[in-house]
């Protein structure tokens, strides 16, 4: 599963895109300095939007570590979404790629070969996801997954929820069901490279 993924857009950029939507971004800790960074990987610190109660089209950005501690102190950094509906701490994680590992097609080749899935024709995209209070390390959050779409399934069993743009507003509204939103993008959406 998704354990690696990708921002190279900065702030002005993600706001940007949130208000071509008519979805106001606050900064409720200031604005986070968000470098562009090619891997994040987990417990690493990302960018993620949150609702904001009693405000429809505005989120919250500010930075929290991906994964929290599961019971057996492992990181939870994919949860799964089947059948489940998710009516608090809902997030928008912000990307504009991720990777996924497959054995590799080269013989004699050691490490996996990693590939990389981007959204066409878009800078970047929202993953669902959910976040949570530890009391281990805070605040922090984690990737929604599923079945996976015609792009994702010659190369992964499962994929993490990529919500389309226009549900971007909705994720964010508790009172929408998740599992109307969660649903594979239609095949061609997503393009991908092999990148190692």
């Amino acid at each position: 599963m998704c354990n690696d993924y990708r921002l190279m857009v900065d702030v002005a950029s993600i706001v940007e895109d949130f208000a071509d939507l008519k979805i106001k971004i606050r900064f409720s800790e200031g604005s986070p300095n968000i470098e562009a960074r090619e891997d994040i990987k987990i417990t690493d610190a990302g960018p993620i939007i949150r609702s904001v109660e009693g405000k429809g089209n505005e989120g919250d950005l500010v930075q929290r570590r991906w994964s929290w501690p599961g019971q057996n102190k492992r990181p939870v950094y994919n949860f799964r979404s089947d059948g489940r509906e998710f009516t608090s701490n809902r997030c928008l994680i912000v990307a504009d790629g991720f990777y996924e590992f497959t054995d590799p097609a080269e013989k004699g080749k050691k490490k996996k070969d990693k590939w990389l899935f981007t959204r066409r024709n878009e800078r970047m995209f929202c993953i669902a996801g959910i976040w949570r209070d530890t009391k281990d390390v805070g605040e922090a959050y984690t990737m929604l997954t599923m079945e996976p779409g015609p792009d994702i399934a010659p190369y992964h069993d499962r994929q993490i929820v990529l919500l389309d743009r226009s549900s971007w507003a909705d994720w964010l509204n508790p009172a929408i069901s998740a599992k109307s939103l969660i649903k594979p993008l239609p095949a061609g959406t997503l393009s991908v490279e092999q990148v190692g």
